[in-house]
């Protein structure tokens, strides 16, 4: 019995050992084998050019120019060669006298160290046909160094400057996110260049190199060349052009947005900067006149202004009324005022509106229907309908850092200022005042979805891909009766914007909308007039539409900041914009006005 004992140990013992040999030399033989590689094959990665940004007829919007870098040899300033350092700055202020000496020299400091052993960069780039004619002269120079380099330009400068947005050097931080970032010199900052950065960089190029043991190269094993991938987008870059002449010094937002498609023929944010500033680090002149302009430009107010949307929500808010038990026929007597509780809630019109339904509500914007038709449904009825048209959510528009903007309900104001919530704040939610606030965005997205009862995705990148469409659930007939309100609000007698769209070649549905940047006690028998106020108490002005009227072919939001009435301040932009897109071949013009 011992000696079988004995026999099985030492079988096990043997079936152990021929395991563990099978595992060195067999199963380990791939890991090793990899361990190998490494040691004799190098990769070497090389960055595409970054993407060009076109728009929709293939006008470039966003290139590269190619030009030269200028770099120096380290450790000069502590040695015999510091002459030679002084020399080589005096001459590329001789020649680039946009660079200055003292500017070199302290850039050459802040970047030399005993641990450096790369060339120091002083000049990223100089354009090629500004740089050739001296090429000789610093190339002949052994401590500096002259690569090819390139420089994103934005042939239209201010332009759509917000949705393109603009590119910076690589930060420790983009590294951080994204490891693969360490072989990119630029990554996108804003707009388009930074949603769709990782498409914009393109593919890296891989070559792969046998070396031998003193990394001498002995051949190349592959080479992946890098693939550059452009963008094309929605925009036309001739309507955003005539947008941005057609804005001048003014402030705020135009949007035009295809009311099936959500694709963006212009997106412009008022006022402009130019994103070339950017491209090889803004001086402090530009950032400082940037950042103390009381107008924002440096915001892109197409998705981060938020702004109250006054009456243009009222067409939403009619919707909601129809949705929750309030007859199509209802008809209110608007005095002027509504008493409720110890306050009096004010009519635009001092005198009133008198009988009013639906229709006229819209058309003449009668605050008086609103007031009275909110207290029946209440402040959660409201929200719900309005979250389904997109208010107080992302419209999911291809742009970094898109705002939320705010639908208030109790749960809200109890979230956001521990507080409940009064009814006379759904008096005021339910004509766009009071907490809410909305995106131009927004709006334009909610105005398509009235045009067709679906909402779509905003988008600036022109693809093939599915679009995303929302189905509403609405009744024909609810839609049918806000846009008979909002065909008179710019084409009958009493419309807010009938005299201010008279320049259109088409008719629109529209909806104006004033929307209030200070508070004006309710108390005041006779609301100040817009002119009386300081610019920076004036309201902003809303004008929001969709045209042909009978074919919903686009939609179109202006935003003017402190504008006052929205049918005077807006009215004549949005109708020359139209009139500009039956130029361009957007709308054939098959109706008379």
């Amino acid at each position: 019995m011992r000696v079988f004992v004995v026999i099985y140990f030492a079988i096990a013992i043997g079936i152990l050992i021929l395991g563990r040999v099978f595992s060195l030399s067999v199963g380990s033989n791939e890991y090793y084998a990899e361990l190998s590689n490494n040691n004799y094959l190098k990769k070497e990665y090389t960055p595409a050019p970054r993407g060009a940004i076109l728009d929709r007829n293939g006008e470039f919007l966003a290139v590269n120019k190619i030009g030269f870098r200028i770099a120096v040899k380290p450790h000069m300033q502590h040695s015999k060669k510091i002459e030679e350092l002084h020399a080589i700055l005096r001459m590329i202020e001789r020649y680039f006298p946009q660079y200055k000496y003292a500017d070199l020299e302290k850039k050459y400091i802040n970047q030399d160290s005993i641990y450096r052993h790369v060339d120091i960069v002083l000049v990223e780039h100089i354009p090629y046909d500004d740089f050739f004619k001296y090429y000789p002269i610093f190339n002949s120079n052994d401590y500096v160094s002259i690569k090819s380099s390139t420089s994103r330009f934005y042939p239209y400068g201010k332009v759509g400057a917000h949705f393109i947005g603009y590119t910076g050097r690589i930060s420790v931080r983009d590294i951080e996110k994204e490891e693969e970032q360490k072989y990119f010199e630029t990554v996108g900052k804003s707009g388009l260049e930074k949603f769709y950065n990782n498409k914009l960089q393109g593919d890296l190029g891989v070559k792969t190199i046998k070396v031998n043991s003193v990394s001498k190269v002995i051949g190349i094993v592959g080479d992946k060349p890098p693939v550059a991938h452009d963008i094309r987008t929605t925009v036309d870059i001739k309507l955003q052009k005539y947008i941005h002449e057609l804005f001048a010094d003014q402030s705020g937002a135009v949007v035009v947005m295809d009311v099936h498609n959500g694709e963006i023929l212009a997106g412009g944010s008022f006022p402009e900067f130019d994103n070339n500033i950017f491209v090889n680090g803004v001086s402090h002149d530009d950032w400082t006149n940037i950042l103390n302009d009381f107008n924002h430009p440096f915001t892109n107010k197409l998705i981060n202004g938020k702004y109250p949307p006054g009456s243009v929500i009222k067409m939403g808010v009619a919707i909601s009324l129809l949705e929750h038990g309030i007859s199509p026929n209802t008809t209110i007597n608007c005095t002027g005022s509504m008493p409720f509780g110890n306050r009096n809630f004010r009519c635009w019109k001092t005198e009133g509106h008198g009988a009013t339904g639906f229709v006229k509500a819209i058309r003449e914007s009668c605050d008086d229907f609103f007031y009275k038709g909110s207290l029946q449904i209440g402040i959660e009825a409201m929200h719900d309908t309005l979250k389904r048209f997109g208010i107080g959510q992302k419209s999911g528009v291809d742009q970094p850092n898109e705002s939320v903007g705010i639908n208030p309900n109790k749960l809200w104001k109890q979230k956001a200022l521990k507080t409940p919530w009064f009814q006379g704040e759904t008096v005021v939610s339910s004509i766009g005042q009071g907490f809410m606030n909305v995106t131009p965005m927004q709006i334009v997205r909610y105005t398509g979805a009235i045009a067709t009862g679906k909402l779509v995705r905003p988008h600036f990148l022109k693809s093939d891909k599915e679009i995303r469409i929302l189905n509403l659930n609405t009744s024909a007939e609810n839609f049918a009766l806000v846009r008979q309100g909002m065909f008179g609000v710019a084409n009958q007698e009493g419309g807010t914007a009938t005299g201010n769209v008279k320049n259109s070649q088409i008719q629109m549905g529209a909806k104006t909308g004033t929307a209030q940047v200070i508070v004006i006690s309710q108390s005041e028998k006779k609301r100040m007039q817009e002119s009386q106020m300081e610019y920076y108490q004036r309201s902003h002005a809303w004008l929001t539409s969709y045209a042909p009227f009978n074919n919903p072919q686009y939609a179109i939001t202006v935003l003017v900041e402190h504008g006052g009435h929205g049918g005077s301040a807006a009215g004549d932009m949005s109708g020359k914009i139209y009139n500009k897109l039956i130029e361009l071949g957007y709308i054939v013009k098959d109706q008379p006005k």
